[in-house]
């Protein structure tokens, strides 16, 4: 009965929420229409449209991580106790920081395709007759493998300056290394007369070469991520096979001196197998 209670309390209390958030917003857009006195202002509850929307707008604003802390909640109610609570704030950064980790990834391999793609446009420039400078600036307007050292390398390019060296810094941008490339091929390039389109053309094919190395890493990779993920999710099936079989497994894990050690021990062993899946992986991407 006490678990019936808690579930209904758990609903109750998650309605209030989605009706306050979308309720809030109908609100404020009825009394904008209102005083601007113009067309019909509907009644009656928000749709569901709404709330999907709002429920966008708090996930963009807050991140994936904040439904750790909803879901520690959630579990408090149902199992009347603290401790979901905390483990669910002391998610928080741990998820925030693998998130933040997977946007810094797609970000660099995003810059490493836009310096693929500059290489591939100077070369055409070059090999079209315009000199390196000035097919230099078409390129960087064309691609952003320059990143936030577009300005500094336009400069250099277009007033005479070290285009070398402004390739160089910035090729310290995450995902941006194969400018060391283009400025190595520059600067032979001017120095020593060599053809900067055959130069060009080499770097393209190398950096497109590690790129579908890189592709291949992740494939075969692919297996261990999944391992991690499965490792993660396997609690969480647990407790919902538990409950669905009436073991109540909350108060026992919450409320019970065996389920509280149980709780503790398999916490431990989740992170140590989420830490490891996770060593591999970097191991395999650093080699």
């Amino acid at each position: 009965m006490t678990g019936e209670t808690s579930t209904a309390a758990a609903l109750v209390c998650l309605g209030a929420l989605v009706w306050l958030m979308g309720g809030r917003h109908y609100g404020m857009r009825r009394a904008r229409l209102l005083l601007a006195g113009g067309g019909v202002v509907a009644t009656g509850p928000p749709v569901w449209e709404q709330v999907h929307a709002e429920l966008r707008r708090l996930h963009g604003r807050f991140g994936a991580e904040w439904w750790a802390l909803v879901a520690g909640l959630l579990l408090a109610l149902l199992g009347a106790s603290v401790i979901p609570v905390v483990a669910g704030a002391a998610g928080v950064p741990v998820l925030r920081r693998v998130r933040l980790a997977r946007q810094a990834g797609r970000t660099r391999e995003r810059r490493a395709d836009a310096v693929i793609t500059l290489c591939g446009t100077l070369a055409g420039e070059v090999r079209a007759g315009r000199q390196p400078g000035e097919a230099l600036l078409r390129a960087a307007r064309d691609s952003g493998g320059l990143g936030d050292a577009r300005a500094a390398v336009v400069a250099a390019a277009r007033f005479g300056g070290d285009v070398p060296g402004a390739l160089a810094v910035a090729a310290r941008q995450p995902g941006a290394e194969g400018l060391l490339g283009l400025a190595a091929c520059w600067r032979v390039a001017v120095d020593q007369g060599a053809g900067l389109a055959a130069g060009l053309d080499r770097l393209d094919v190398a950096l497109r070469a590690e790129r579908d190395q890189r592709a291949d890493l992740c494939a075969q990779l692919a297996g261990a991520r999944a391992t991690a993920v499965l490792l993660a999710v396997l609690p969480a099936l647990g407790l919902l096979l538990g409950a669905g079989m009436g073991a109540h497994p909350l108060d026992v894990l919450l409320h019970t001196g065996p389920g509280l050690a149980c709780l503790v021990v398999g916490t431990a062993f989740e992170a140590a197998g989420l830490a490891w899946a996770a060593r591999i992986v970097r191991v395999a991407e650093a080699v």
